[in-house]
């Protein structure tokens, strides 16, 4: 049984809370930006477009409206997606830490919530900016597959190795009769 306070105990797992709360921070930075620069961004995403629109586009600037239009969610997609995971991964890190569990399976799963989280928002925003460019959305992802996959398969990999430790120590105390 663990007998240091959970505040102790946090400090084995900074990777991985720091990841987790530089996810958040980008999940904010990113709605600034919103804020601050929304009419700037959309005008990036569009000139992008207008930059291929007579070779990706047939020189039909209508069809790189609805390209930039996806790109655009997908940029909106990383700021949630930030958002979300991020506070996820600071939550179930909190719960490695308080689990009468083995440090390094925990701190990996730790490590692994905070980079996959992270990894996987900066997908989102990087295939949005880079879809006009392309010509679409598709090709936007196919390229950043390499970041896409292993991110969020690490981050649900993660999370449900994190519910495999809590049940596993619950049904430890439970035996021991705690």
């Amino acid at each position: 049984m663990e007998t240091r306070s959970l505040p102790a105990r946090l400090g084995a797992f900074w990777p991985g809370l720091s990841l987790a709360l530089l996810t958040v921070l980008f999940g904010q930075a990113i709605g600034i930006a919103f804020g601050a620069a929304e009419d700037a961004m959309k005008a990036r995403l569009r000139d992008d477009a207008a930059a291929v629109t007579a070779t990706l586009y047939k020189g039909d600037p209508a069809l790189a409206k609805p390209v930039v239009d996806k790109a655009w969610v997908y940029v909106q997609r990383a700021h949630l997606h930030a958002g979300a995971m991020g506070t996820t991964a600071l939550i179930l890190i909190v719960l490695l830490a308080a689990l009468d569990a083995p440090r390094g399976p925990t701190r990996l799963v730790a490590w692994a919530l905070g980079a996959g989280g992270l990894a996987y928002s900066v997908y989102w925003l990087w295939a949005g900016f880079l879809a006009p460019g392309l010509g679409s959305t598709g090709a936007a992802k196919a390229r950043l597959a390499w970041l896409a996959l292993p991110s969020s398969g690490a981050y649900v990999v993660a999370t449900a190795a994190a519910l495999a430790l809590l049940i596993a120590t619950g049904r430890r105390h439970a035996r021991a009769g705690e």
